[in-house]
């Protein structure tokens, strides 16, 4: 009996640390991370804007606006946590020759400990710029 009932205490501590370890998990998302998101799904998404029959005519590099912020916003929706409130600002977009600017502000949940209420708030910027080998 002694023995089982160490057994549940164990499971009990086990499923306490679990649970402090979700809580944790929404306030630890670093900056880092959310630079490198930010940074591969704009590549991914000028990438995805290129105007192809453009280039075949003209030989220039150009991107579609409206495509760049379909896709963008698309990848960005599917990666994002759920439990993280996003606002997404583009500034500075220009077609030809293509150059984005992308703002992420992240406002995470708030917590209180000890009666003090904090939160945490990112922003994160980043500046785009699609170049390609010219033939000339």
């Amino acid at each position: 009996m002694k023995n089982s009932l160490w057994a549940y205490w164990l499971i009990l501590l086990g499923m306490f640390v679990v649970v402090i370890m979700l809580l944790v998990q929404n306030l630890t998302t670093s900056n880092t991370q959310d630079y490198y998101l930010i940074k591969e799904l704009t590549e991914a998404a000028l990438v995805d804007a290129v105007d192809y029959s453009y280039y075949r005519f003209y030989g220039e590099i150009r991107i579609n606006k409206e495509k760049f912020y379909e896709s963008f916003l698309r990848r960005f929706s599917e990666t994002a946590s759920t439990s993280t409130e996003y606002t997404v600002s583009f500034y500075g977009i220009y077609e030809a020759p293509p150059k984005v600017s992308v703002e992420i502000k992240s406002k995470s949940n708030s917590f209180t400990v000890a009666g003090d209420s904090k939160s945490f708030d990112m922003v994160e910027r980043i500046n785009g710029i699609l170049e390609g080998n010219v033939i000339g």
